[in-house]
């Protein structure tokens, strides 16, 4: 299917905002009732082409963003880039988990917790960044894994991560309300009406949370260079308190604090390391800008890698300044920081980290929607949601209508749901895409479709991919299980070992065009297992949201998105991508 024209027939600019049924509804499938129902009837047909059926980077680089309509402004640099991971992932998780886990968990140890967390990151980072520069476009997963995986592992990947972001954000905005609340009053739920009459845990209206979203989106919707400045620049501040924090720490701080350092043993270091994990989540989203960098060869690498490298270093300056300035068993689980400077004597040292943590909220904010839009729009752009939300707007150059529905739909979660209903809803969606995207790099590198790669070729690849993942899920659970100790382990590791090993002797069918992660296939290997290792050290509680959340989107699939994206692809299918090698060129203008 072409792509709407952004003018009508006698020769008037199309009005962005428009709402007919052809704007939220192109594809034949969905004319008329009599179409709708030929297409349910051919449902099975249809859903083999999907499964079997693989995007290019041709197809999401030059095809899939005419559905925009607009171009989005490339005004990003590398430092943009930075800060922006920085303002996404340095919100208020380090202060909330940092005191927790060493307390309960990990104890002076839990500086070996942000190092594991940060090295799988970082791993994920690297899978990310070659992505990125090869297709600079703005679904970031969901185009990568459409790509080498197919349409419905990316779709239900990228619809969970969506909702995890969504709900994140509606907590995030709940979490500013609290804290601003207890600057203010002391009383966490000072802003919120209480409503008797609705069930516990949706019973506390929260209009400054919305308030706050709305805020938080209006200006990421205004223009991207300008969300970036205002990222960069508060971001800078944040470093300047935290390395304030930093400092503090080391001068208090007393040596014997640090005895004994692993208290719970090396098990609680790695328990710990799963929670604080999610400190470093929110990169993801900076992948999603590629589409309004400038040069992604050089700033994408530059800005993922650099910024993940810096925070891991600060997470653990910051964990080992907490405790040496506080004996991990002093340590107060609720407001580790803010306490710990009570205890040190410096009382206005509570109200730095509160202000501190409030403009890393407020930037993960800013950042996280500007990202959800982003994966929203280029999921619109290929018809598994309707079009309508893939339009950019003609003078700010961001996706407008992709981030009212963002907007709208975290506004509704925050008013209404308590912080304790929103972190039941955290699951292994992040972990798991991670786990995919490492995957999808190994296929990228290992197995090409058009005539190059062989039968043989899929089938040994697939033999090693079956071994890795498999292997790394049973170390995983034997480590979660406590069952068979350390042999278990151990034979686990051997054996994925060996399978790593097996694929560095497989002929590699592409190489990176411009930037690539080194020492392929240890360092995705290595990151499918770290990914599930940490995903085998969650509850059974996010395992059940995932399956219930993939099974309603298994659903929404099959009645539409299957029907949508097989009418516009197979009507795609003599579309010319003659000017592939002008468009990559004009993609990644300055590489050479």
């Amino acid at each position: 299917m072409e792509p709407p024209p952004s003018s009508s027939a006698t020769g008037k600019p199309r009005s962005y905002w428009r709402w007919s049924k052809q704007d939220f509804f192109p594809e034949p499938s969905f004319q008329t009732g009599k179409s709708y129902r030929t297409a349910l009837a051919n449902t099975c047909p249809r859903l083999k082409d999907r499964l079997l059926n693989r995007s290019t980077d041709s197809h999401e680089l030059l095809v899939l963003p005419q559905a925009s309509e607009n171009r989005m402004n490339r005004c990003l640099t590398w430092w943009d880039l930075i800060w922006l991971a920085f303002g996404s992932v340095v919100g208020s998780g380090i202060f909330v988990v940092t005191g927790q886990e060493a307390r309960l968990r990990a104890g002076p140890a839990i500086v070996l917790s942000y190092a594991a967390s940060g090295f799988s990151a970082l791993l994920s980072a690297l899978c990310y960044a070659e992505f990125a520069v090869e297709v600079p476009v703005a679904g970031g997963s969901f185009s990568f894994l459409r790509i080498e995986l197919g349409d419905f592992l990316a779709f239900i990947a990228a619809g969970n991560i969506l909702l995890e972001a969504l709900v994140g954000a509606a907590g995030l905005g709940r979490s500013w309300s609290s804290y601003f609340a207890t600057m203010v009053k002391n009383d966490p739920d000072f802003f919120r009406i209480r409503v008797s009459s609705f069930k516990p845990g949706f019973n506390m209206l929260d209009p400054l949370a919305v308030a706050v979203l709305l805020i938080a989106n209006g200006i990421a919707v205004s223009g991207t260079r300008n969300t970036s400045i205002l990222t960069w620049l508060s971001s800078i501040v944040t470093v300047l308190v935290i390395a304030f924090i930093i400092v503090v720490g080391f001068i208090h701080g007393k040596a014997s604090n640090l005895v004994p350092f692993f208290p719970f043993g090396a098990k609680g270091v790695f328990q710990a390391a799963a929670v604080v994990y999610w400190s470093y989540t929110g990169f993801d989203m900076v992948a999603t800008m590629a589409e309004e960098t400038k040069n992604p060869s050089r700033d994408i690498p530059i800005g993922l890698v650099g910024s993940m490298s810096m925070i891991t270093v600060i997470y653990c300056l910051m964990a080992l300044a907490l405790v040496t300035m506080v004996k991990y068993t002093q340590i107060d689980v609720d407001a580790a920081y803010s306490v710990a400077f009570v205890q040190i004597g410096m009382n206005w040292g509570k109200y730095l980290v509160s202000v501190c943590a409030l403009k890393g909220m407020t930037t993960s904010l800013l950042v996280g929607s500007m990202g959800q839009a982003r994966y929203t729009t280029q999921i619109a752009r290929s018809h598994m949601i309707p079009p309508f939300f893939a339009l950019v707007h003609p003078k700010t150059g961001t996706p407008v209508n992709a981030t009212l529905l963002t907007t709208l739909s975290s506004c509704v979660v925050a008013l209404f749901s308590s912080l304790d209903v929103l972190s039941s809803v955290f699951s292994v969606s992040t972990l798991f895409i991670f786990m995919l995207m490492a995957v999808a790099l190994l296929v990228r590198r290992y197995y090409v479709r058009e005539g190059i790669s062989s039968k043989s070729d899929l089938r040994r690849l697939l033999l090693c991919l079956f071994v890795i993942i498999g292997s790394s899920a049973v170390g995983a659970g034997l480590w979660s299980s406590d069952a068979l100790g350390w042999i278990g382990y151990t034979v686990a590791a051997c054996v994925w070992f060996l399978a790593t090993f097996g694929m560095s002797f497989l002929q590699k069918q592409r190489a990176p065009k411009v930037w690539g992660v080194p020492l392929v296939p240890w360092l995705p290997s290595l990151s499918i297992a770290t990914n599930l290792f940490l995903m085998g050290s969650l509850g059974a509680e996010a395992f059940w949201r995932f399956l219930i959340c993939s099974a309603v989107m298994l659903v929404y699939y099959l009645f539409v998105g299957v029907h949508a994206t097989y009418d516009v692809d197979h009507q795609n299918s003599s579309h010319q991508e003659s000017k592939f090698d002008e468009g990559m060129e004009d993609t990644n203008q300055g590489i050479s």
